[in-house]
């Protein structure tokens, strides 16, 4: 592994000072598309390649899925300027209870897995999520909201997990990003979650900008450099990378919480995805684990690492 004790300015931006957007809403029908290719190129040669390609499956699904589904309902308005009132995310997730839209999007979801090749263990579990009755899904709805996904069940939770990103990325991507607001260190203004990681983004008018990443929703949001995205501390960050990983993926480990969370470069690779190359970066997790720090970082593809 190679270390970086010391945070490292970043010079590729000198001269193209801008003031970045607070927020990057998702756009589903290309969300899932995009992170099915990447999950496809990062399976090449790599140790997790038969996951890997399963999760490009799972992306399929998310993408297919989204077909003649009507559209997801907002809260009302006044529950939306309440929210921005009082600095609470406007899709508190906290709050979230399945609806009918949900549900279609949790079916088309498991009818299009059900679909891709799979070992036998997943499809097992495939088949006891869709023979679920509707509390049951409600429980599991709430298991991976609440981030209390039992071990046992790890791959039902993930096939519901799938179908909550992909109904999360549709509301979110219906809300007007002027009217979002921060919430607080290391909460998603849309839905009120931790970040899966953070990147610097080389886009027009924010390059070199960072914006941490949501799992469940698809929203990017700009958080301030060479501070922790857990705990808001500006002391103590460090960076650690895999030996030839090219310094694309990072780890940013905080002394002061013992917490950390991955960057990623996308100025210098504009394919990245914040969870198909979270997921990829699996060895980075453990080699970082065993320095003493905690995963921060949610993505509900590594749960159980």
């Amino acid at each position: 592994m190679a270390k970086t004790d010391a945070p490292q300015r970043d010079m590729t931006s000198i001269g193209e000072v801008a003031t970045p957007a607070f927020v990057r809403l998702p756009e589903p029908l290309e969300l899932f598309h995009r992170r099915a290719a990447r999950f496809r190129y990062l399976a090449e040669g790599h140790d997790l390649t038969p996951y890997l390609l399963f999760l490009a499956g799972i992306a399929d699904a998310q993408h297919s899925a989204q077909d003649r589904l009507p559209a997801p309902a907002l809260p009302e308005p006044d529950a939306l300027n309440r929210a921005r009132e009082f600095g609470m995310p406007a899709l508190d997730r906290a709050r979230f209870a399945p609806d009918q839209t949900f549900e279609q999007t949790l079916e088309r979801v498991l009818a299009v897995a059900a679909k891709l090749g799979m070992p036998d263990e997943a499809k097992a579990a495939l088949e006891r999520v869709r023979a679920a009755e509707r509390p049951t899904w409600a429980d599991m709805t709430r298991s991976v909201l609440d981030y209390a996904i039992p071990i046992e069940a790890l791959a039902e939770h993930l096939f519901v997990a799938a179908a909550l990103q992909v109904h999360f990325a549709r509301l979110a991507a219906c809300l007007d990003p002027k009217a979002l607001m921060p919430v607080g260190d290391g909460a998603c203004p849309v839905c009120g979650g931790p970040p899966a990681a953070s990147m610097v983004v080389g886009w027009q008018g924010a390059h070199g900008a960072r914006y941490c990443g949501c799992a469940l929703c698809g929203t990017l949001w700009n958080y301030v450099r060479i501070k922790c995205a857990l705990c808001a501390s500006t002391a103590g960050i460090a960076y650690q990378e895999l030996e030839g990983g090219g310094g694309t993926v990072k780890a940013e480990t905080c002394k002061s919480c013992h917490g950390y969370l991955k960057i990623l470069h996308q100025h210098m690779d504009p394919a990245v995805d914040i969870i198909a190359d979270d997921v990829a970066t699996l060895g980075l997790d453990l080699l970082v684990r065993d320095t003493g720090f905690k995963r921060g970082g949610a993505n509900p593809f590594l749960v159980g690492y």
